[in-house]
């Protein structure tokens, strides 16, 4: 399996766009840095046709390290990404 790096973004956007690789570089932080600003304030982010981020709570829990089973400690709360995908990202995936 392959993946693709934020540098190759760059320039797939860049090259199917018409812009130069700086300009996409531009965009796409743009637009990473607004939905991580979204999501700090609480509210959600969707994008039609290929999902929605959210952010949700996780409470504190007392946890048991793996292979420790007499130690035992407690993880504070904080908050998760949640992405659930659209109808049409899971089609084409699936």
């Amino acid at each position: 399996r392959s993946r693709m790096k934020k540098s190759d973004y760059y320039a797939v956007v860049g090259k199917k766009a018409h812009l130069t690789k700086k300009a996409s570089k531009d965009a796409i932080d743009t637009f990473l840095a607004e939905v991580v600003k979204t999501l700090k304030k609480g509210d959600k982010v969707v994008l039609s046709g290929f999902g929605t981020l959210t952010v949700s709570k996780v409470g504190a829990k007392d946890v048991v390290p793996f292979g420790n089973s007499e130690k035992r400690i407690t993880v504070k709360g904080h908050n998760v990404v949640n992405f659930k995908a659209a109808k049409p990202l899971r089609k084409a995936i699936w």
